[in-house]
């Protein structure tokens, strides 16, 4: 019979890992703690493991080492959207990484281990009475007097504590000598919004503490069934007249692309600059080339084996190749003439990341063991972490202000304007401070005042006074390195 996790080793290690998580993650988005949470995390993970005499499975050292990679990305960074999407990617390499250990997924692909991690994450939910069920069955196994008088002491803390902070409340309302006694306490509660703090770190503890109890009561049901059907039932006829009409569309157009925009040998249309014509395809390139990674695997999932479908789904990928290699030519002419913005370089890191997914298609379409999946786990996974590591405020920072004074000559041909949007200054994180205060100091910017009047100086005033007021409790368990370089910086300004 397969081990479980007993009541009295789980209950407690979720609720020390609650409270764990609270310390670390109160009022603090990005700090240090947040690699202690992560820490004590694989480390009950562990554990749990070792107590299930479940030796950890080859690959799951890749998904602690990216987990851990995260976290210190997370201290090192004061950009929100990358802190909203470094935890989003810490919950699902933990979640992909305890269906591989619990679970066979070799022949698993993405739809099967989507469609496991939602119900794993409602599964989980759905144990919320997992607790209070095991404790009723673990009390009754306790047969020692000293273990029912602890409980008895526990439960009786737990019903008193907010009994008697009632009747204190009731007693200082009925008594102005008593209220005159309890008032020094009442006011410190007030000034102190401990009603709402206290709510907060509760909250944080109930978190953790049901969705690890839950994760870990759902895994141990093994609800997931690990079989994967063969869906290739569909007709290839079907996806071959599909599929065909599209393609040669594509290459038509991969046609053009080759001698419009590649080889420049083909005349723009009236009114146009390459700056315009560049503007308008990049963003309708990479939905199209998204759908056409659908298309391919759906057709590679639902339809029976064909070489001709095959074939045709090798040149609609490779044609998917020439639209990426488009869009991404687009946006660098883009780029080179209305400079850096957050969304830019974030396409053209999707565009990066979907063609390396590409290779993996082409080479699933002729290798049916391919695990496409894992593949494609680690892509993302690398490519996201360079794009976290690399802080992209900064860069942007670097990139428009060096250009603020005179323009350039663009990739295309023609003079790109200065760089004159300051706008996009002011909301900029703390991970650009390395670019924008030296760039002010050069302006005659001093620690109190501008002694030069420079263009934009409102959104740079406002960008400080973000930066001043982010980096103003940076310590010991909220040191981020990127609010640390940001603080000295503007202390030695």
């Amino acid at each position: 019979m397969e081990k479980k996790l007993t009541f009295s080793f789980l209950a407690p290690v979720s609720l020390a890992l609650g409270c764990v998580y609270a310390f670390c993650s109160y009022k603090n988005p990005s700090g240090a703690a947040w690699l202690l949470f992560l820490g004590v995390s694989l480390w009950v993970y562990a554990e749990s493991m070792k107590r299930l005499e479940l030796p950890l499975k080859k690959g799951c050292g890749f998904y602690m080492a990216a987990i851990l990679l995260l976290g210190i990305s997370t201290c090192c960074t004061g950009d929100g959207r990358l802190l909203f999407f470094n935890k989003l990617g810490i919950l699902l390499l933990w979640m992909c990484m305890m269906l591989r250990q619990y679970y066979d997924t070799a022949g698993w692909g993405l739809g099967k281990y989507l469609n496991s991690i939602l119900k794993t994450l409602t599964g989980a939910v759905g144990q919320l009475p997992a607790p209070f069920r095991d404790f009723v069955q673990y009390k009754e196994t306790l047969d020692h007097k000293p273990d029912r008088r602890v409980w008895a002491v526990l439960v009786g803390v737990l019903i008193g504590l907010p009994l008697v902070f009632a009747v204190l409340l009731i007693l200082s309302s009925a008594d102005a000598l008593f209220r005159q006694y309890t008032k020094g306490l009442f006011s410190f509660l007030e000034s102190s919004e401990f009603f709402y703090n206290i709510a907060v770190i509760l909250l944080k503890i109930g978190l953790l503490f049901f969705l690890t109890y839950g994760l870990f009561s759902f895994f141990s049901r093994r609800s997931l069934t690990e079989e994967v059907p063969d869906k290739r039932k569909g007709e290839p006829l079907l996806a071959i007249t599909i599929s065909s009409m599209l393609t040669l569309l594509y290459l038509v157009f991969s046609l053009v692309q080759i001698g419009g925009l590649f080889l420049g040998k083909m005349k723009l249309p009236s009114g146009y600059t390459y700056a315009e014509y560049a503007r308008e395809g990049f963003f309708q390139l990479l939905a199209v080339s998204l759908l056409n990674l659908v298309i391919v695997l759906v057709m590679l999932t639902y339809f029976r084996e064909s070489k001709a479908l095959k074939w045709i789904l090798t040149v609609m990928s490779l044609c998917t190749f020439i639209m990426i290699a488009s869009s991404a030519m687009r946006m660098i002419i883009y780029i080179s003439y209305y400079y850096l913005t957050f969304l830019r370089i974030l396409v053209l890191w999707a565009l990066l990341v979907l063609a390396l997914l590409f290779v993996g298609v082409l080479v699933s379409i002729y290798c049916e063991k391919f695990r496409l999946f894992r593949y494609s786990m680690a892509v993302v996974t690398v490519l996201y972490l360079a794009l976290s590591f690399s802080h992209p405020d900064y860069l942007i920072a670097k990139v428009n202000l060096a250009n603020t004074n005179t323009g350039h000559i663009g990739i295309a041909g023609g003079e790109a304007a200065p760089y004159n949007d300051f706008r996009l200054i002011r909301g900029l994180s703390a991970d650009a401070a390395p670019a924008v205060i030296p760039y002010l100091r050069e302006k005659g910017f001093v620690k109190e005042v501008f002694e030069l009047q420079i263009q934009g100086q409102r959104y740079f005033e406002t960008y400080l006074e973000n930066l001043e007021r982010n980096t103003e409790n940076v310590g010991i368990r909220t040191f981020n390195v990127s609010l640390y370089r940001a603080k000295k910086l503007l202390e030695n300004r």
